[in-house]
């Protein structure tokens, strides 16, 4: 086989092994962990990783694939119990502050107090998002800057940098204001 034949072949060797590995990771579970699956736990597992109850119907079209069906009072018990670790304020800000998604998974009576420190974290997330989209801004910038050769592109170049810091001191002053009112 020639190399161009060689090169051919283990390139369509990566792209089905690539596709296969996409939608394998599509499902929910994998077809062993339908058939060994012991429903409470998982869905406690569920329940701490704060998916909403929705997350079971998206187990039974994994699991049906194998003619497994999933115990559903089981999985809800299970699902009960791990969603009180997953809603808690302390969670509720860390994952604010990490910048994930809330996927209404909280039950009413302990989505308020969740809700309100994940708000909290969040905003402290997008604020370090604007800081740290301004500073690479700013380096962009004065690389820039530093390669330019014209008087005139390195003066437009200065004003720009310097609405950067304004810009920046701003921005940092928000996320030190949302950082405070974490305390």
């Amino acid at each position: 086989m020639s190399g161009k034949q060689q090169l051919s072949t283990l390139m369509r060797v990566v792209v089905v092994c690539g596709l296969a590995s996409l939608f394998a990771g599509c499902a929910s579970m994998s077809a062993e962990e339908c058939r060994t699956a012991n429903w409470r736990e998982q869905g406690m597992r569920d329940g701490q990783n704060g998916q909403p109850r929705s997350y079971l119907e998206a187990h039974r079209e994994a699991c049906g694939k194998v003619g497994v069906v999933p115990n559903a009072s089981q999985y809800e018990a299970g699902r009960a119990i791990g969603i009180k670790h997953y809603c808690t304020p302390a969670n509720g800000l860390n994952e604010g502050r990490q910048g994930h998604s809330y996927r209404n998974a909280c039950p009413p009576e302990l989505e308020p107090a969740f809700l309100d420190r994940y708000k909290a974290g969040y905003r402290v997330y997008q604020a370090q998002k604007r800081v740290d989209s301004l500073v690479s801004e700013q380096r962009n910038k004065q690389y820039q800057l530093d390669k330019a050769k014209d008087d005139n592109a390195r003066d437009s170049l200065r004003r720009q940098l310097r609405d950067l810091d304004y810009s920046l001191r701003s921005a940092r002053d928000v996320l030190s204001y949302e950082e405070s009112r974490l305390r």
